[in-house]
């Protein structure tokens, strides 16, 4: 284990003593920003009528044993067999969401979709502000600026202000990835881990591929990219893989049932047969999955700006997506995490690895400001943010205007959620 490594364990060690007495300063201040955003998510919301709760309908499905709908939310991205309603998309949220369902049924729950997707991202603020105390940012204020960047300067605050299913879904994906890193910068609990990275791959399929990393992170003391020895397989975590294998085995199982039961097999998503607006369907055509497509998301990703107009304010995007570069260019700090912690290769590794699948994907993300897509990998880029501020101890200058700018462009987003 590295020095910086012991220093950080050293200190989530001492939080944890401090938070056994009582709550601290850093919880209150984070329970109030959860709050806080709650309300702004809330009041950016709550005009938007995403019309597509798909969730809601779902989860009252599963409660009635069936896989399928008994009736269609909109033209796009449904599958219609035999007269039943099928939706493409990852069902974990809906078995989340069957409580609240069960208790109000799912046209009370989908009028209240705002509302829920509001409390969703404030969650999910929630759980990146203990992450980046467990990765050992330790002035409130520092930890204040990459939650702010999280929650404000990514995508997450165009996903919660649009609403509908498919941006439920990318929320819900974060909390569980935030869940995951946390755990595996705390307790390393690898069933509990498992579970959530399951949970995680049933709602955006392209988590699944961070699950090894988890693995790395939690064997990190005994995983040297530099040091292999004759001991080094004693020192491998193998009892907590197969905990964290476990875990995630539960959702496979799950997948295949659920594909089974509505197409006839297993390895049917049904993302291949949802219906499309003519333009998506001609990607798919090219494949669901298509080395063809890489051009256009690294576009999306990395290169895609708006028009100029002549009035405020004076941009405008076309929808299809927008440049990260300028969206959010406090990720950038993740550049500078400190390479010599093996940790930060683990969580670049794992957000390169949520994004490959994506980048071959035919949907480009569309409607979008940004790219959504990108919001699997946010998590493990903020971790990466979280190394660089506890190796350097506070966020510079320099950073905090690129952290105001991304927050500046997230307000922005709002504003075209209601007029793109």
């Amino acid at each position: 284990m590295t020095a910086l490594e012991e220093r950080l364990e050293a200190g989530t060690r001492e939080r944890e003593r401090a938070t056994s007495a009582g709550i601290d300063r850093a919880t209150w201040v984070g329970l109030s920003l959860v709050a806080f955003s709650a309300v702004i998510y809330w009041l950016c919301n709550r005009a938007y009528n995403a019309s597509r709760g798909d969730f809601f309908w779902l989860a009252d499905a599963f409660l009635h044993g069936r896989t399928w709908l008994d009736l269609r939310l909109g033209p796009w991205d449904v599958i219609v067999m035999d007269g039943r309603v099928y939706v493409p998309f990852g069902p974990f949220p809906a078995i989340a969401f069957m409580p609240l369902v069960a208790l109000v049924g799912p046209l009370a729950a989908d009028q209240w979709e705002s509302g829920i997707n509001a409390a969703l991202a404030a969650s999910a603020v929630g759980l990146c502000w203990m992450l980046m105390g467990r990765i050992g940012v330790e002035r409130i204020r520092d930890r204040f600026a990459l939650v702010a960047l999280f929650g404000f300067g990514t995508m997450l605050w165009w996903v919660t202000t649009r609403g509908g299913v498919w941006h439920t879904g990318h929320l819900i994906a974060a909390i569980l990835t935030l869940g995951c890193l946390v755990e595996c910068f705390g307790r390393r609990r690898a069933f509990l881990i498992g579970l959530l990275a399951g949970a995680a791959f049933l709602t955006r399929a392209p988590l699944a591929f961070a699950l090894p990393f988890y693995a790395l992170l939690i064997a990190s003391p005994a995983v040297s990219l530099r040091r292999f020895d004759r001991n080094f397989l004693d020192r491998l975590p193998i009892r907590e893989w197969l905990a964290m294998g476990a875990g995630f085995a539960i959702s496979i199982a799950f997948f295949l049932w659920y594909n089974n039961d509505r197409f006839g097999s297993p390895f049917e998503s049904g993302y291949g047969l949802a219906t499309l607006p003519p333009f998506l369907e001609a990607q798919r055509q090219r494949g669901l999955f298509s080395l063809s497509h890489v051009p256009m998301n690294l576009d999306y990703l990395f290169v895609h700006l708006p028009s100029f107009i002549p009035t405020v304010p004076f941009f405008k995007p076309d929808g299809l997506g927008m440049s990260v570069l300028l969206t959010s260019p406090g990720l950038l700090l993740a550049l500078r995490a400190p390479w010599s912690d093996r940790r930060a290769w683990w969580l670049a590794g794992g957000g390169i690895a949520v994004l490959l699948p994506t980048l071959l994907y035919y949907g480009g993300g569309w409607l979008q400001f940004g790219y959504r897509y990108f919001l699997d990998s946010v998590p493990f880029v903020i971790a990466l943010c979280g190394l660089a501020v506890a190796r350097a101890g506070r966020v510079t200058t320099a950073w905090s205007a690129a952290i105001l700018w991304s927050v500046f462009v997230g307000a922005l987003s709002v504003y075209w959620a209601y007029h793109i």
